[in-house]
């Protein structure tokens, strides 16, 4: 399957510091060193960079709308002061209990991205630090890059024991930067 120029990551675990107890406010928003020049890297060398992100505190009550746009917007104007661009943040605000589409592993983000961006997702790396991340990607057959940052360690090891299949078609990368050292090189 061809690469295309699509690259779409997943937010807490992957471009900042991830927390159990979720990410609720800009000053617990913190980004995993070296993400935020992994991300311009990738822009300025003509890859289309798109955040897909399960941001169930809205829908729990945790987290203020308001606030979460604070983050987006942070994060995408330390990206442009870098150069770079993303060229959307995606959100599902639902718990797991709303069963809606939009909740990874359901690729109902993936479909907003393809829709907002007029892109296709096929052939795009999906990068993320949980099973459920890559599930998504892998439903419209993107290629799954698993990141051992946030989560990333704790879903190796269950996508080993219980998910074969998709571990072998998965990339694995320390971190953000690393992944984009693969693709552009060092900087």
């Amino acid at each position: 399957m061809a690469q295309n120029r699509l690259i779409i990551l997943d937010r807490d675990g992957v471009i900042n510091e991830d927390s159990d107890n979720f990410v609720k406010s800009l000053n617990e928003w913190i980004p995993i060193p070296g993400s935020i020049d992994a991300i311009a890297r990738l822009s300025k060398n003509g890859y289309k960079i798109a955040i897909a992100t399960n941001q169930s505190g809205i829908g729990r009550g945790l987290v203020d709308l308001k606030e979460l746009e604070k983050m987006h917007q942070k994060l995408c104007a330390l990206v442009e002061g870098k150069g770079g661009r993303i060229e959307g943040v995606f959100y599902c605000p639902h718990t797991p209990e709303d069963e809606c589409n939009c909740r990874k592993p359901k690729s109902g983000l993936i479909d907003a991205i393809e829709n907002e961006l007029s892109l296709s997702a096929r052939g795009a790396y999906i990068v993320g630090d949980s099973v459920r991340d890559l599930e998504a990607g892998l439903n419209k057959h993107c290629l799954p890059v698993l990141v051992k940052t946030g989560k990333g360690q704790k879903s190796l090891l269950s996508l080993e024991t219980k998910n074969p299949f998709l571990f072998a078609q998965t990339q694995l990368f320390d971190d953000l930067k690393s992944f984009a050292d693969h693709l552009v090189g060092n900087p």
